[in-house]
């Protein structure tokens, strides 16, 4: 099935975790420089413009908030000569409710929840933010379904039973699992994105975290589940599956943080730069 020696990439690309622009002061405690992401982004896309990339994709937060700083921020992607993928994150929602729903087709996603094949490799690119308190319109039924898993969560004293948080529905985690199925039968190995952790646990862990992670973990064809959220940075190993989360690129004043992916037959290669760590994952 794959041709290609181990020490040849199948395919690379660019990844980017938390942008959070917006033209604000910084928080200081926080550590976050909303404005200077623009730079940031600069310094990335034109390194990643150096290199043969299948494409780059933004594992969410584009924006803080407001929906007029997507038109601030995606033309810096625009000038880019890969293609540019995106799946939203919490603050990707920070908008007017009335366009709460614009918001998907802003980043130019065929559709919330998706997968695409490139060289033998499936990429499924997840809606962490389904069942939320900030994605789906006001009087959306899953608003209500999200108020009441927080509350089980909190009853139960679970760390991540955050407002800022979210979940899947049992309709998509039904899709992910047929997708996984769809890629063993056609030999294909598994990269699984979204916005929200899911292993090692944590207060920024997705709220269906553990289920999910036992799905990817379980199967015989996923490599790595990839995410951002958590911008300090995170790593777990679970199953066959590795667990990448990417450090926020808000974070800091002037030192970014974004990668380069390698897939290989026996393994992944992340190469980091600026705060982000490199990494080699074998199979």
């Amino acid at each position: 099935m794959f041709p290609e020696k181990s020490g040849n990439p199948l395919l690379r690309f660019g990844v980017v975790a938390d942008p959070q622009y917006a033209p604000i002061t910084p928080n200081i405690q926080l550590d976050r420089h909303y404005a200077n992401s623009l730079d940031k982004l600069r310094q990335a896309l034109t390194h990643f413009d150096d290199l043969d990339l299948s494409f780059v994709v933004t594992l969410g937060d584009l924006i803080d908030r407001d929906f007029d700083n997507f038109d601030r921020v995606l033309p810096l992607y625009e000038g880019s000569r890969h293609q540019c993928l995106f799946l939203p994150g919490n603050h990707d929602f920070a908008v007017a409710p009335e366009r709460l729903g614009e918001v998907h087709g802003r980043l130019g996603m065929p559709a919330p929840y998706h997968d695409f094949v490139r060289n033998g490799w499936r990429f499924i690119l997840l809606d962490g933010n389904e069942i939320s308190l900030f994605a789906p319109p006001p009087g959306d039924p899953r608003r209500t379904e999200a108020a009441d898993r927080l509350t089980r969560l909190e009853q139960v004293g679970a760390v991540n039973a955050k407002p800022w948080n979210a979940g899947m529905s049992a309709a998509q985690i039904g899709w992910l699992g047929e997708r996984l199925l769809l890629a063993e039968q056609a030999g294909e190995r598994v990269v699984v994105m979204g916005h929200y952790p899911l292993f090692p646990q944590t207060d920024h862990t997705l709220w269906d975290g553990e289920q999910v992670a036992a799905l990817l973990s379980a199967s015989p064809v996923v490599a790595a589940y990839l995410c951002g959220h958590n911008h300090v940075g995170n790593y777990g190993f679970l199953g066959g599956c590795h667990f990448v989360n990417f450090k926020g690129m808000v974070d800091g004043e002037t030192e970014s943080a974004f990668a380069v992916v390698e897939l290989y037959r026996d393994r992944i290669e992340i190469i980091g730069f600026g705060r982000e760590e490199s990494r080699s994952l074998a199979f």
